[in-house]
């Protein structure tokens, strides 16, 4: 714990002595510049233009001075090549932008029925974004970000069936080869970042919910899985703080690196999917980001969270992730994206858990072909096995899903694709009696989601 509070003390510290250097010369005499001349009436000339959207910040949501594509959830950076998806609506001082996705589907993840914890269902995973920026003066950026979730209504309390997939409780029994719903309100966020110069700003975010400086990209945000209805069975060791009630997060950018720290709320959402749940700031977390070029987004993180899972208050985690994630821009409307994660939880008393994922979308015109590769580490507690059989061991589990999207219909700014999806799993042969051996899932889906946006 005090290693963790003092890599937090330690992250805090440089972000506000590297942000005050950064400060001390901007307010440092300049030299004469014998251009500065053209450069007003330039600057004159611009102003006076009758567009007067150019007022609008047109840019990324926590920097006057990086591109739109750069978005990822929370604070974290995509690459600048990542394609969006979304609807832009601008005012005269405001910009703002709509993003969701929706996938009408029937999901069965034991198609064979080789075991007994399978199961099969008609749902629909589905989340809604509602974002909005202006500037203020020349050098601030006020933002605010709004997530909705129905799962409650579409998935009901149990959410719906995920093999191997753990996290988060129903009427007090674990969730267990399901992924839980997520809330109705997944985010309500502001910020406010100021540019010390074009390359140096810094940002302060709250969100209740919102999400902690803390692993890569959420699944939803990446373009490397937004044709993939389901969430990653590694959910809980990246993007498991991705709805966190109560959350402040300090970071400064200089050129491209950016470092945050942030405190936050431990415990995972309770099982009222409606309700506002308890503020506690008792953890903390730090994360370095840098992104080489447009085509490249990189982190490391590292988190100490208190009392994550309900069912099991006494088990603190300190979790630990390392991402690249991978965007190429091949056409008009043509693209490929990757990522590649590692992360690993530990508690105190038990060995690390780890899981890796690689995930790909190909993407042209209408067609998406895509994939994801897992190895989790499952433990007997996880799966809520009985340690009287099965003892302490942790179980590998390899799952491989392979699918693909087509559009048939486009209606203006939103477009319908149908999909369909096969889930291959395969762990440790004491597990058989339990999954079957190798069991097989599939789903067949009507996905609706926003146009590619032309930047």
């Amino acid at each position: 714990m005090m290693n963790l509070k003092t890599l937090f003390s330690t992250a805090l510290v440089l972000i506000l002595a590297t942000a005050a250097k950064a400060q001390h010369h901007m307010h440092m005499p300049a030299k004469k510049d014998t251009t500065a001349k053209d450069s007003t009436r330039m600057d004159h000339s611009m102003h006076n233009m009758k567009n007067m959207r150019m007022e609008v910040p047109m840019g990324h949501a926590y920097s006057l001075n990086l591109p739109m594509q750069r978005n990822g959830s929370g604070t974290s950076w995509l690459p600048d090549a990542s394609p969006m998806y979304g609807l832009m609506i601008h005012s005269k001082k405001w910009m703002y932008m709509l993003h969701g996705n929706v996938a009408l589907r029937y999901i069965n993840q034991d198609i064979s029925t080789k075991g007994s914890r399978g199961g099969d269902k008609f749902d629909a995973p589905n989340w809604f974004m509602f974002m909005g920026q202006r500037k203020v003066g020349k050098k601030g950026l006020f933002h605010f970000s709004s997530m909705l979730s129905f799962d409650r209504f579409t998935e009901g309390g149990a959410g719906y069936p995920l093999l191997f997939q753990t996290g988060e409780s129903w009427k007090g029994q674990p969730l267990v080869d399901r992924q839980h719903p997520h809330d109705l309100f997944s985010e309500l966020s502001v910020a406010y970042t100021y540019a010390f110069s074009k390359n140096s700003d810094l940002t302060f975010y709250l969100g209740y919910p919102g999400e902690p400086a803390l692993g890569s990209v959420a699944f939803m945000h990446r373009p490397s899985a937004l044709n993939n209805p389901d969430a990653p069975i590694s959910h809980h060791w990246n993007d498991g703080t991705h709805i966190t009630f109560g959350v402040a997060t300090i970071g400064y950018r200089y050129d491209k690196f950016k470092i945050e720290a942030s405190s936050f709320t431990g415990r995972e959402p309770d099982e009222n999917r409606f309700d506002f749940d308890k503020p506690r700031f008792d953890s903390y977390s730090a994360r370095l980001s840098f992104n080489p070029n447009k085509n490249w987004a990189l982190q490391v993180s590292h988190g100490w969270i208190k009392s994550p899972e309900a069912l099991h208050t006494g088990e603190d985690v300190n979790r630990t992730i390392a991402s690249a994630i991978y965007a190429l821009p091949i056409g008009e409307d043509k693209s490929l994206n990757a990522t590649a994660l590692w992360g690993i939880n530990k508690t105190k008393g038990h060995d690390g858990e780890n899981a890796t994922l690689l995930e790909a979308a190909y993407r042209v015109k209408k067609l998406a072909v895509y994939g994801r590769y897992e190895w989790v580490q499952k433990s007997v507690e996880e799966l809520n096995l009985a340690e009287s059989v099965y003892g302490h061991e942790l179980f590998g589990v390899n799952a491989l899903s392979l699918g693909l999207n087509y559009d048939v219909l486009n209606l203006n700014k939103f477009r319908t694709a149908i999909g369909a999806q096969v889930s291959l799993y395969k762990t440790n042969a004491a597990l058989d009696q339990l999954y079957g051996k190798n069991p097989v899932g599939a789903q067949v889906f009507i996905r609706l989601y926003p146009a590619l946006m032309k930047m």
